[in-house]
């Protein structure tokens, strides 16, 4: 009789033990009814001492997932918004920035310039990625940012984008398109010419 008691108290000894392996009891779901209690069991311990290990994982899963499903439908600016957010040429005259404007020679790549300090790459994404078929991959590794943030070329981006027809429109539709309060300049850029030009002005430098 002696020896009964202490084994009964172990048994619940034991309960206590399968209950806080959490891990061993979540991968062997099917093992025995009998489990199932315990499941239930660890369950309630799992609100109180694990809740905050578990939980976590799949809400940041849920939160990224919201986000992604978000962005598909307005990942580009409309059109309509970058009428309504750009200066008229009477507006652009007023601008030191747009003094002696020049397009420049037509080329698939662009020269953007008075970017404000907080303009992030995401920005110029937003906005110059309309441009782009993202379903053709050619058009994809062609769409190319380049953000200047520190030195003297700070405030200033190049954009590759697949062709001249689409830095074409880019640029009569961007320039003067007001970014964080600061009017954006669209040039093409200089230096995408045809490699002998640009091999013979460094040999003139």
């Amino acid at each position: 009789d002696v020896f009964e008691q202490p084994q009964h108290v172990g048994h619940k000894k034991i309960e206590f033990h399968i209950s806080t392996d959490i891990p061993a009891v979540l991968q062997i779901n099917s093992e025995k009814e009998e489990k199932n209690d315990l499941y239930a069991a660890t369950e309630e311990i799992n609100n109180t001492g694990f809740g905050r290990i578990f939980p976590a994982p799949s809400a940041n899963d849920k939160m990224e997932t919201e986000e992604e499903d978000e962005e598909i439908p307005s990942e580009f600016i409309s059109r309509k918004d970058l009428e309504k957010n750009r200066l008229s040429r009477e507006e652009m005259e007023k601008f030191s920035v747009f003094k002696n404007y020049e397009p420049g020679d037509p080329n698939c790549r662009i020269y953007v310039k008075n970017l404000a300090k907080q303009v992030q790459e995401k920005d110029l994404k937003f906005i110059f990625g309309r441009y782009v078929d993202f379903q053709s991959e050619v058009e994809r590794n062609m769409f190319d940012i380049r953000l200047m943030k520190e030195g003297r070329m700070k405030g200033q981006a190049f954009i590759g984008l697949p062709n001249e027809k689409a830095a074409a429109k880019a640029l009569k539709e961007a320039n003067g398109y007001v970014l964080f309060e600061k009017p954006m300049v669209v040039q093409f850029a200089r230096s995408a010419r045809p490699k002998q030009d640009a091999n013979e002005g460094k040999r003139r430098k």
